[in-house]
């Protein structure tokens, strides 16, 4: 469940010129590294020295530099204790060492000693699959899925239209047990969801407990290109538009003004957006689509631990007609700066349950070997200063979720209550006016 910033790209670094063989230049251009050499000597030497006598640290990214103050973790007391260790392992263990993924395992015990289930490492190839969520496109089965972190336990929540998981007859709600051998409960999902993928035209077997039947189900699921869709909508009765909004993608803005627009040109009188479930995604693709409904103003900011703070807003263009937005405990991150944002503004009716409660930002650092960290860098804000982490938000009106339809039918939108109940509110609105 993330609201992830997205660092600065670096700018790429020009080709050195050429020598064109000229003795006198070769000569010049010699003194010129020699200097340059001793220069570099000279400031190592010298930035060392204010590092050991200030403690502090000069950390070098992208184009800019900056003194930060830290503690020497790996201290001669560490090295030597790793050493140690690392003695025994070579000595005594009873089966051949994979030493890089011993050093692997120290990065992220790293990340873990922080106690954040947020910061996260990940190596070149969980970086590339993290990196999915952001564009919707991928090799695998076409499943969402969300994660308890305290049981550990894997629900999919959503099985999308048109893709493997649908044709192998997974539902929305069915609770995974394992993939392939492995126990779904024994890893973090982003992990998991490594097993899931994989190359096109292989299948990856799972089973699932369906709670609605009691039943224990096991499906082999083809994997193919799956391109994800985060918006989805439809003109209800009532000149009423829908849309859902499944995660917040690098292109969910333009494929909900995109939306928006074709419901307009239909007629819509009021509209419903659905953020159950969302686990959240990009501030920019929230922020901009807040700014398509919102008038003018911060619709969330951020604060770092240096008290540096980050607007985000939106300018005077916005829609103007009665909304409802649908919550629920799994609306997560960016879904809650969505709806923090409209229940600030009084822009429209929260309907649902008690949001999920993440209030905090996860900043993306690309490593020089193709690595990446995930480190939580901020608390975020609504735009009345409420900071909603562990707390969530609470909708205008509370309303539990219950599908009245068949247990073991097909989700229909006429069974589901709480949607069932935004229509009914915005059908009294249409009548009043």
């Amino acid at each position: 469940m993330e609201f992830i910033e997205l660092p600065e790209t670096n700018e790429e670094t020009p080709e050195p010129k050429k020598n064109n063989g000229n003795n006198k230049e070769n000569g010049t251009g010699k003194g010129i590294v020699i200097g340059i050499l001793l220069a570099a000597v000279i400031m190592i030497g010298g930035t060392f020295g204010f590092c050991k006598i200030t403690g502090s640290a000069i950390v070098i990214g992208g184009n800019r530099a900056s003194r930060v103050e830290y503690s020497e973790i790996l201290d001669e007391e560490a090295a030597d204790k790793i050493d140690e260790l690392n003695s025994y392992l070579s000595l005594q263990y009873y089966d051949e060492v994979d030493e890089d993924a011993l050093k692997e395992s120290m990065y992220k015990g790293l990340m873990e000693g922080l106690g954040d289930p947020y910061s996260v490492y990940y190596t070149a190839e969980e970086y590339a699959d993290m990196q999915v969520s952001t564009t919707g496109e991928y090799y695998g089965i076409g499943a969402g899925l969300s994660q308890d972190l305290e049981t550990m336990e894997v629900t999919i929540t959503k099985v999308y239209r048109g893709t493997p998981s649908e044709e192998a007859g997974l539902k929305d709600g069915d609770i995974l047990i394992s993939v392939e051998d492995i126990e779904a409960t024994s890893m973090e999902v982003s992990k998991l969801v490594q097993h899931i993928r994989g190359e096109e035209g292989t299948t990856v077997h799972l089973k699932v407990y369906r709670p609605s039947t009691e039943e224990t189900l096991e499906f082999d699921v083809e994997r193919k290109n799956v391109q994800l869709p985060s918006i989805e909508g439809e003109l209800l009765d009532n000149n009423i538009g829908y849309i859902q909004i499944t995660e917040f993608q690098s292109n969910t803005a333009t494929q909900f003004k995109e939306m928006l627009t074709d419901l307009q040109n239909q007629g819509m009188k009021s509209l419903i957006v659905d953020v159950r479930s969302n686990p959240g995604g990009l501030i920019n693709s929230v922020v901009d689509i807040l700014d398509v409904i919102l008038p003018k103003g911060t619709v969330v900011y951020t604060e770092d631990k240096y008290g540096n703070r980050n607007n985000y807003s939106s300018d005077s263009s916005c829609i103007e007609c009665p909304l409802v937005v649908l919550v629920d405990g799994n609306s997560a991150s960016a879904s809650e700066i969505f709806a923090g944002a409209i229940k600030d503004y009084e822009y429209g009716t929260l309907v649902g349950t008690t949001t999920y409660g993440k209030g905090i930002v996860q900043t993306i650092y690309p490593l020089r070997d193709g690595d990446a960290v995930k480190l939580t860098t901020a608390k975020y804000f609504t735009p009345d200063g409420n900071y909603i982490h562990e707390v969530g938000i609470e909708p205008d009106i509370v309303l539990e979720y219950e599908y009245t339809g068949p247990e073991d039918g097909v989700y229909e939108k006429q069974y589901d209550n709480q949607l069932q109940k935004a229509i009914e509110l915005l059908t009294a609105s249409e009548t009043t006016e």
